[in-house]
């Protein structure tokens, strides 16, 4: 079953050359099926390419979503035009009235700072303590992983010397959790980060575990709560080039940027990208939605607690 989203939104036209089946909103109403509400609370600068991103992975079900986009009323994003932002876009003041089968809540390149320095931090704590009672299940990604980790359960984040750049393997703890449902003995994530969160810290906490983790990237995913939570530290919603236009627009800039890690065929950077995450992605993503959304959340949205 296709996903519904905004009539207009440029992931459409972007997904149908990719011959992915989507349904805009004005065809999905003459279907008589409850879907699962999904909303995004999209913070990285490039809106329209990680709408598509995102987006992209979760067309990989049969099951029917209707996605909504969420903003912040205290910030206002300066590379995607304010108009598809009024267009596709509401805020969290009005989105908090509804209740939602499923979250994603995405990084922000904003790491560096101190949670509390953010100037939305506010607006985001509030977003995060509505979560907990409005929402079946969240997929808390990179810096919003830190930032969840930390407003929850006190979790730090700490500087990197340097930063994690590239794709590296990890290896699942929990394999029997349905998570990792299909899944192999190692799987690659991109990572983009100048910080990190240390396992020593999360596993004081009994309400957390560790779930997958990587020799050279560190904890890659935590759950709580029974998987109404998942903390991902690296993004494997990147699309192939993802990497690749961050290290060139970097390079341009300053002459400190490393190549990245596992990432070009043979590391040479004239290489295209050799893509080792895509499969996984899909995976994971299509197993969160089946086994922690669709299965837990109640057919009446409202009895969300």
């Amino acid at each position: 079953m296709p996903l519904r989203i905004p009539d207009r939104l440029p992931a459409i036209d972007i997904l149908k050359q990719e011959n992915i089946f989507v349904m805009d909103n004005t065809r999905a109403h003459t279907q008589d099926i409850r879907p699962l509400k999904i909303v995004i609370l999209n913070l990285m600068p490039l809106k329209i390419t990680t709408e598509t991103d995102l987006i992209r992975l979760l067309s990989n079900t049969p099951l029917q979503l209707e996605v909504s986009f969420m903003k912040l009323k205290s910030h206002t994003p300066k590379n995607t035009p304010i108009e598809h932002m009024m267009m596709f876009y509401k805020d969290f003041d009005i989105l908090r009235k509804q209740k939602f089968d499923g979250m994603i809540i995405t990084g922000a390149p904003v790491e560096q700072f101190a949670f509390e320095d953010v100037k939305y931090w506010d607006e985001l704590r509030e977003i995060f303590e509505w979560v907990k009672t409005n929402v079946t299940s969240t997929l808390y990604i990179c810096w919003a992983a830190q930032a969840g980790l930390y407003y929850h359960y006190g979790i730090p984040k700490y500087p990197l010397g340097k930063k994690m750049f590239g794709v590296y393997p990890q290896y699942p703890i929990s394999t029997r959790l349905p998570i990792f449902r299909g899944f192999d003995d190692v799987f690659y994530m991109p990572h983009s980060r100048h910080t990190t969160t240390k396992k020593e810290d999360i596993l004081k906490d009994p309400r957390l575990q560790v779930i997958a983790e990587s020799p050279d990237s560190g904890v890659s995913i935590v759950m709580a709560r029974e998987g109404r939570e998942f903390f991902i530290t690296g993004h494997l919603e990147y699309a192939p080039n993802t990497l690749d236009n961050e290290y060139r627009r970097d390079k341009d800039i300053r002459d400190d940027v490393d190549v990245p890690k596992n990432y070009y065929l043979d590391n040479n950077p004239d290489n295209q990208p050799l893509v080792t995450w895509r499969a996984h992605a899909n995976l994971l993503y299509a197993n969160w939605i089946n086994y922690y959304v669709y299965q837990q959340t109640p057919y009446n949205i409202d009895d969300i607690r």
